[in-house]
C-alpha cells in the first residue's frame, strides 16, 4: 500500500463520522416509528468492532467507531435537544502499523482461512489473541477480513444514510407542510379570536340590550296592568255616566216640558213684576214723602223741645266720699206723677255762719231748679244716651248738632261724655254710642238710596291755644300749630289748620281714635280731683249725605264737646311750684266759660253781634251755636255738701242758658 493512499477502513471512519450528524439530526424530526427501518441496536450491531489480527505481531487491535458510542446513546438523547456536530478530524495514513479498530464492536464469526495464511491464534480468555508480528500474512487477512466487513458495514450504512435522507425529505416537507398548517391555523386562530371578541362584545351588548328589553319588558307590563285598571275605572265610569245621561235625559225631557207651563207662568210674573215695580215706585215716592215728613216733625219736635235745651245730671257718691245729708238733694215728680221722667231739682243749702238775734241757727234754704230733664245719681248712662239719640239722629238730616258737658271739676263730665275706663259696654259715654247710633241708622238710610261719609276730628283748646289730639309722632305735642280758618273765601265753614281729618266708616275706627286722644289730653292734679282735665275737648263728626236718585244733599257737623272745669280759682287751685300754672289755666278756662255764656245770651236777644271771636271755644263752635243748629247742654253737679256753692253756680249758668231762646234750625240741605 502507498503511503499517500487513505486505508479503506479510515475512509468508513470517515463515512460513519459524516453520518453521525445525519443519526443526530434524525432524532429531532417527527417521523413515525415505521419509518425507521433500522433501530438502535440494530444500528449497535452493525457498528460492533472486529478483532482482527496482525500477521507477525501476535497483537490484537481494536477499533471503537465513534458511530456507534452515537447509536448507542440515541435512545437517550431522542427526547433531548441535538448536540453540535463535532468538528471533523484528518483521516490517518495506511503507514500507521495496527489500524484501529471499534471498542465496542461485539466478536463475531471468524472468516474463513484462506489458503497459505496462518491460522489466527486462538482466543485467550475472552479475547482474540494477537497474531505474532512475523505473521504479515495472517495479518493482512485479518485486515482484509475486516475491510469487507467494513465494505458490507458501508453498503448497509449507505442504504440506512438513502433512506435516513429520504425520511428528511419528507419529515421537511412535513414540517413546511405543517408550517403552512400552522401558520393557516394560527391565521385561523386569530380570525376566530377576533369574532370571538366581537362576538363577545356582542355579546355584551345583546346581554345589556336583554336587561334594558327586561326592564322596559317590566315597566311596560306595570304599566299594562294599570292601563288594564284604568281601563276597568273608565268602563266602570263608563256605565255610570250612561246611567246618569240616561237619567238626564229623563229629566230633561221632564224640564222641558215644564219649561213651556214656567215660561207661561214668567210671562205672568213679568206682567206682575211690572205692576208690582210701579206699585214699588209709587211706595218708594210714598216713603221719601214720609221721611221728609217725619224729618219736618222730628225737627218741630226738637222745636218744641226748644233749640237750646239742657239737662241736669246729679252722679252719684263715689266710694270714700261722705254721704249728704237727707233733703240736701231732691228730685220732685213731674206733672204725671212718679212715672214722669224728673225735671225739677231743689237743692237745700244750710249757713252755719248765719244765725237769728236769739241765737238760734237760721234755718236753711231751698234753691229750685227746673230743666228740660233731670237725672238722678241712679241714671245709667244708656238712659241718658236715650234721651238725645233722636237729637244725634238730626244731624243726619242735616241738622248742626252740639252737645257740650259744663260742670265744675269732679261732677262727672268726662265721664257723661266719654265713659269710665275698663271699655265696658254699660259704662260708654255719649261720644261712642252717638256715632255707634249714627253708623246704624245710616246704614238703614242706604236701603232708602241715601249714602252717608264720616269724617272725624278731635282737638282740645289750652291756655287759648288750639292743639291736635290726633296728632301722632314729631307733630304730637306741637299745638301752637293750629289755627282756625275759614275752609276758603267766602266759606262759611271752619276748618284747623295742620290738624288731622280722618275719615272713619265703623265704630272700630272711631274707638281708636278716641283711645289716641285720651292719651294726649292735658290734665293735671287739682285739689278737687287727682286727674283734672284742664282743657276743652272738642269732637267733631263731620257727616255728607247724598240721595242720588233724587239729586238730594246734606252736610252738617256733629260736636262733642268736654269742658274744663267751672270752679272759682281758691277752691281749684293746686299747691306746690305750679300754682303760677294752674292759676293761669283757671283764668283761661273762666274766661272762655263767661264767653260761651255771653255767646248764648247774645244769640237769645238776636243781638247784631255775637262776641264769638272773644274765646277760641266759640269760634270754633259757632256753626255749631248759631240760629241754625240744635244745642244741648248737660250740667253736671256734685252731690256733695262740701261742693254746693260751685253747685249753686253751675245750676244757675245752666238756667240762664234754659231760658235763651234761639231762632228756628233750619236743615244745611242743597
Amino acid at each position: 500500500m502507498e503511503p499517500q493512499q487513505r486505508s479503506p477502513l479510515l475512509e468508513v471512519k470517515g463515512n460513519v463520522e459524516l453520518k453521525r450528524p445525519l443519526a443526530k439530526a434524525t432524532s429531532r424530526l417527527p417521523l413515525s416509528g415505521r419509518r425507521l427501518k433500522r433501530g438502535p441496536d440494530q444500528m449497535e450491531e452493525a457498528l460492533e468492532p472486529e478483532k482482527k489480527r496482525t500477521r507477525g505481531l501476535g497483537t490484537r487491535v481494536t477499533t471503537t467507531h465513534p458511530r456507534a458510542a452515537a447509536l448507542n446513546s440515541a435512545p437517550q438523547t431522542q427526547s433531548q435537544t441535538a448536540v453540535p456536530k463535532p468538528p471533523r478530524k484528518p483521516a490517518p495514513r495506511c503507514s500507521t502499523a495496527v489500524a484501529p479498530v471499534l471498542k465496542t464492536q461485539k466478536p463475531g464469526p471468524a472468516p474463513a482461512q484462506r489458503p497459505g495464511t496462518t491460522a489466527a491464534p486462538p482466543m485467550v480468555g475472552g479475547k482474540k489473541p494477537k497474531r505474532p508480528a512475523w505473521d504479515l500474512k495472517g495479518q493482512l487477512c485479518d485486515l482484509n477480513a475486516e475491510l469487507k466487513c467494513c465494505r458490507e458495514r458501508k453498503q448497509v450504512l449507505d442504504q440506512e444514510n438513502q433512506q435516513l435522507r429520504d425520511q428528511l425529505r419528507e419529515a421537511q416537507q412535513q414540517a413546511s407542510a405543517l408550517g403552512a398548517e400552522r401558520r393557516t391555523l394560527e391565521e385561523e386562530l386569530t380570525r376566530v379570536r377576533a369574532r370571538a371578541e366581537q362576538g363577545q362584545r356582542e355579546l355584551g351588548n345583546l346581554s345589556a340590550r336583554v336587561l334594558e328589553l327586561e326592564e322596559r319588558l317590566g315597566t311596560q307590563e306595570g304599566l299594562v296592568q294599570e292601563l288594564q285598571k284604568e281601563q276597568l275605572r273608565l268602563q266602570e265610569e263608563r256605565r255610570g255616566l250612561a246611567a246618569r245621561l240616561g237619567e238626564q235625559e229623563r229629566r230633561l225631557q221632564t224640564s222641558e216640558a215644564s219649561l213651556s207651563d214656567s215660561q207661561e207662568e214668567v210671562a205672568s210674573l213679568r206682567q206682575k213684576a211690572a205692576a208690582r215695580e210701579a206699585v214699588l215706585a209709587e211706595r218708594e215716592d210714598r216713603l221719601h214723602g214720609l221721611e221728609m215728613e217725619r224729618r219736618r216733625l222730628h225737627n218741630q219736635l226738637q222745636e218744641l223741645k226748644g233749640n237750646i235745651r239742657v239737662f241736669c245730671r246729679v252722679r252719684p257718691v263715689l266710694p270714700g266720699e261722705s254721704t249728704p245729708s237727707p233733703g240736701f238733694l231732691q228730685f220732685p215728680s213731674g206733672p204725671c206723677g212718679p212715672s214722669d221722667p224728673p225735671t225739677r231739682l231743689s237743692l237745700t243749702r244750710s249757713d252755719e255762719r248765719r244765725g237769728t238775734l236769739s241765737g238760734a241757727p237760721a234755718a236753711p234754704t231751698r234753691h229750685d231748679f227746673s230743666f228740660d230733664r233731670v237725672f238722678p245719681p241712679g241714671s245709667g248712662q244708656d238712659e241718658v244716651f236715650e234721651e238725645i239719640s233722636v237729637l244725634v239722629q238730626s244731624a243726619l238730616d242735616g241738622y248742626p248738632v252740639c252737645i257740650f258737658a259744663y260742670g265744675q271739676t269732679g261732677s262727672g263730665k268726662t265721664f257723661t261724655m266719654e265713659g269710665g275706663p275698663g271699655g265696658d259696654p254699660q259704662v260708654e259715654g255719649l261720644t261712642p254710642r252717638a256715632l255707634r247710633h249714627l253708623f246704624s241708622v245710616a246704614q238703614e238710610l242706604s236701603g232708602q238710596g241715601w249714602t252717608y261719609s264720616f269724617v272725624a276730628s278731635y282737638v282740645e283748646i289750652y291756655n287759648e291755644t288750639v292743639r291736635d289730639l290726633l296728632a301722632t309722632g314729631t307733630r304730637k305735642g306741637q299745638g301752637g300749630e293750629c289755627e282756625i280758618r275759614r275752609a276758603g273765601p267766602g266759606s262759611e265753614e271752619l276748618t284747623v289748620t295742620n290738624a288731622r281729618y280722618v275719615p272713619v266708616s265703623c265704630e272700630r275706627e272711631v274707638e281708636a281714635l278716641l283711645h289716641l286722644a285720651r292719651q294726649n289730653r292735658a290734665v293735671a292734679r287739682t285739689a278737687q280731683n287727682e286727674r283734672s282735665s284742664r282743657s276743652h275737648s272738642v269732637f267733631q263728626l263731620q257727616i255728607s249725605g247724598e240721595h242720588a236718585g233724587r239729586g238730594l244733599q246734606c252736610v252738617a257737623p256733629l260736636s262733642l264737646v268736654d269742658l274744663a272745669g267751672s270752679e272759682r280759682l281758691d277752691p281749684g287751685l293746686a299747691l306746690g311750684p305750679g300754682e303760677r300754672e294752674r292759676l293761669r289755666e283757671t283764668q283761661a278756662i273762666n274766661s272762655s266759660l263767661s264767653t260761651l255764656g255771653l255767646v248764648i245770651m247774645a244769640l237769645s236777644n238776636k243781638e247784631a253781634h255775637v262776641p264769638y271771636r272773644n274765646s277760641k271755644l266759640t269760634y270754633l263752635l259757632q256753626n255749631s251755636l248759631g240760629g241754625s243748629a240744635k244745642m244741648l247742654m248737660f250740667v253736671n253737679i256734685s252731690p256733695l255738701e262740701e261742693n254746693v256753692s260751685e253747685s249753686l253756680n253751675s245750676l244757675r249758668f245752666a238756667s240762664k242758658v234754659n231760658q235763651c231762646v234761639i231762632g228756628t234750625a233750619q236743615a244745611n240741605k242743597k
